[in-house]
């Protein structure tokens, strides 16, 4: 048991710091309404990875290039005839093909593949907790800045806007928490699984909550539930740990619907 847990506390708790900062930009992301968003920033991350390795670059200056690439594409495609969830699923789409392209044609990474898409937490050590907590921490710091205005754009915009609250630079600070969390959350889930990461425990917490501070400490619990079944999960089924954290969450968030459901019929009945 010991040898056991000497693999897995890194990756354990590794996982357990990224739930710190995916549970409450999860439910930005939900409040926002920037799944989709999340996703096609998620699936920029592979390229990202590939053109800094191509280049030789760190992955942070790959992935923060490819953020602002996709920033700058999504402004430019702005068109009116163009549904927007239909336009952030062609570029997700896009990317995540580039990025498969760069990585298995123009580098040497092509034994890192299924890594990058679906993560691996268990190849942490305790020398990258440092950093990694480091990291996290400068997120939370500046989404506990960001908070307050971000809360007021989503429930009432036009009454931001009239106390002074500049939605472009917002939105622009808004995206850069969240392209940092998916360079870091990487390695965790991958680049195909980072959106399930952020957006399963805020969607299952929003099925229970009752207010804006409920529904992200309700998120927290489910993610740091999700991370800890699917870290041990993962060695006990032999699979990714990305998809074991994922398919855990999922679970949950299917269990909670079900139950959510039930409650109500019930309800109406005793009525």
């Amino acid at each position: 048991m010991t040898a056991w847990l000497a693999i897995i506390a890194p990756a354990w708790i590794a996982g357990s710091i990224l739930a710190l900062l995916s549970a409450p930009l999860g439910c930005l992301v939900l409040w926002r309404r920037m799944a989709f968003f999340a996703d096609a920033l998620a699936h920029g991350t592979l390229l990202g990875v590939a053109l800094a390795a191509w280049w030789q670059l760190p992955m942070g200056i790959g992935v923060a290039l490819v953020s602002a690439a996709v920033v700058l594409c999504l402004v430019l495609m702005d068109d009116d005839r163009l549904p927007a969830d239909a336009v952030l699923a062609v570029v997700a789409v896009t990317l995540l093909c580039l990025g498969l392209l760069t990585l298995t044609q123009l580098t040497n990474q092509q034994a890192n593949v299924l890594g990058f898409l679906f993560g691996n937490l268990l190849e942490l050590d305790w020398a990258d907790l440092p950093l990694l907590a480091g990291s996290v921490l400068a997120g939370l710091g500046l989404l506990l800045y960001i908070w307050p205005a971000q809360i007021k754009l989503a429930t009432h915009e036009a009454l931001a806007r009239i106390q002074g609250i500049n939605p472009t630079r917002q939105r622009l600070f808004f995206m850069g928490v969240l392209a940092g969390f998916c360079a870091i959350a990487l390695q965790a889930v991958g680049s195909l699984l980072i959106s399930g990461l952020l957006v399963l425990p805020a969607l299952t917490a929003r099925l229970w909550s009752s207010s804006p501070k409920q529904m992200v400490i309700t998120a927290f619990i489910i993610a740091q539930l999700g991370v800890t079944l699917g870290v041990w999960g993962s060695i006990w089924l032999d699979i990714q740990t990305g998809l074991s954290i994922v398919l855990i969450l999922a679970i949950l968030f299917f269990i909670a619907l079900m139950v959510s459901k039930l409650a109500k019929i019930k309800f109406r009945s005793a009525r």
